[in-house]
């Protein structure tokens, strides 16, 4: 979600108009190569964002700029809206609750549309189905929106198809990947589901009441139990770095020597190995043993495919 990104950036210096930009990597959780990265996009936009340098540098944007007028559309200010709100509710600044509040004083004087956000929706999808899961999220997005709930063909990780009644309640976008929070009618529980395993998404006729949840209660864990984490320890070689800071947060990771060290609990759902494998050469696993084993199998059985 790079505009979305983006987006909060902004916002962020037009609430403090100068920030480094190590806080701006560790608040919306990517590397400080893709901060500078998103900054020349601001700067190619003409908004007058700039670099710098030395002990007292940061990023800052000219104290004379303000948003023009007619600068947002109706849905660019609700994923605006969107991306600040949940920025203040994860860093508790004072001056973004001042910018948010101002946004949505400017927000009043738009004219009404039927037309669902879809700012928060454009990168969300795989390269293979970016309409399909649109539309899916549109729906999601409706009825978190308007309580409304909505029956879905669910496929797990192992290929099993469930036909769930849910009550959607809030979207979740975490390690670039879509959730939906939701009463699940079946299972008569709270659950997450991965938009992208949703094969159709429709209204069942039916509302309910949203329940509030402060961000605690969120599990954004998922459904990991403690017994469900791997400590692993990895070694990252330089040109991998950004993209494991952003997979699992650049405070996790250590420089050692000309290498880096990341200790951490992740998920072992399945996946690990592969996402492990898809840094090729740049990391290496040094701890646990089994889980060194299972990737050293698996490039194995990559080999002996090819």
């Amino acid at each position: 979600m790079k505009s979305q990104v983006m987006i909060k950036i902004l916002m962020l210096l037009l609430a403090r108009r100068k920030v480094s930009a190590g806080e701006i990597a560790r608040r919306f959780e990517v590397s400080v190569r893709s901060v500078y990265r998103y900054v020349d996009e601001l700067a190619l936009a003409n908004i007058p964002v700039y670099i710098e340098r030395g002990r007292f540098g940061g990023i800052s944007i000219a104290d004379t700029y303000r948003l023009p007028t007619g600068y947002f559309t109706k849905d660019e200010y609700a994923a605006t809206i969107n991306a600040l709100t949940a920025m203040q509710s994860q860093i508790g600044d004072e001056a973004v609750l001042s910018a948010l509040e101002k946004l949505k004083q400017q927000t009043r004087s738009v004219n009404a549309s039927n037309t669902v956000s879809g700012n928060i929706i454009v990168d969300g999808g795989t390269w293979a189905d970016s309409k399909k899961f649109a539309d899916k999220m549109a729906v999601c997005e409706r009825a978190v929106d308007e309580g409304l709930s909505i029956e879905i063909d669910y496929i797990s990780r192992s290929g099993e198809h469930s036909l769930r009644v849910i009550d959607p309640h809030v979207l979740i976008f975490k390690q670039n990947v879509w959730y939906v929070y939701a009463f699940c009618h079946t299972k008569q529980d709270w659950r997450t589901f991965k938009i992208g395993r949703i094969k159709s998404a429709h209204y069942t006729g039916g509302k309910f009441e949203k329940k509030k949840f402060t961000r605690d209660e969120i599990p954004l864990n998922f459904s990991h139990r403690t017994d469900e984490l791997e400590e692993i320890c990895l070694e990252i070689e330089k040109d991998k770095l950004p993209d494991v800071e952003e997979w699992i947060g650049i405070d996790n990771i250590e420089p050692r020597g000309e290498k880096f060290v990341a200790e951490v609990s992740v998920p072992d759902d399945g996946g690990l190995v592969e996402k492990l494998l898809s840094f090729g050469g740049g990391v290496k696993v040094l701890s646990p043993l089994s889980l060194k084993e299972k990737v050293i199998d698996a490039a194995r059985r990559i080999i002996d495919t090819i």
